[in-house]
């Protein structure tokens, strides 16, 4: 059984994500919102997707979590590391399920501490993003937790971006 991993920053806690967590999740995944994550989908393919972001945790050691507000127990969104294929750098991966939750700093806020929880504690030398070439406000969430574009790094469609996170680098800037 994978350890239940837990993340604090000032305002949020990251934490497994759980059964009563799929209503917000499948709201926004069937939702036009969703148009950056391949949705809108239906609410069996949201289901499936939700249940391989808690399975993932059993196959690789580490995967998204639910962010909430310290103090609040509701899902809003989700941050993690996805690695869907072996040898492929982990993914860091943050979205907001509610439209009230964009605009206050908590993708990025929770991105960061993933992003730290991954070189820190799973000491991962790399990770990358993949954002939709269009989502400029993940783009800008990338580039402030230290993502630089990299061609290089496979994309799984033609209208995404890779961006690259070095932990080395990153410490040597001072930004790890």
């Amino acid at each position: 059984m994978t350890e239940r991993v837990f993340l604090h920053t000032d305002r949020l806690v990251l934490r497994p994500l759980r059964a009563g967590d799929f209503e917000a999740y499948a709201g926004y995944y069937t939702g036009p919102r969703a148009e950056f994550v391949g949705g809108p989908i239906s609410r069996v393919d949201a289901f499936n997707r939700f249940c391989s972001m808690i399975g993932h945790w059993q196959m690789r050691g580490f995967g998204r979590f639910a962010i909430c507000l310290r103090g609040e127990d509701e899902g809003f969104g989700h941050a993690g590391l996805m690695q869907m294929a072996d040898g492929a750098l982990p993914e860091l991966t943050w979205t907001l399920w509610t439209p009230e939750a964009e605009g206050q700093g908590y993708a990025r806020e929770a991105g960061l501490a993933v992003r730290d929880h991954a070189f820190r504690a799973l000491a991962l030398p790399a990770l990358s993003a993949i954002v939709h070439k269009s989502n400029a406000r993940s783009a800008r969430i990338a580039e402030a937790l230290g993502g630089v574009a990299d061609e290089t790094i496979p994309t799984r469609y033609a209208d995404e971006r890779a961006f690259r996170f070095d932990r080395a680098r990153l410490e040597q800037e001072g930004a790890a």
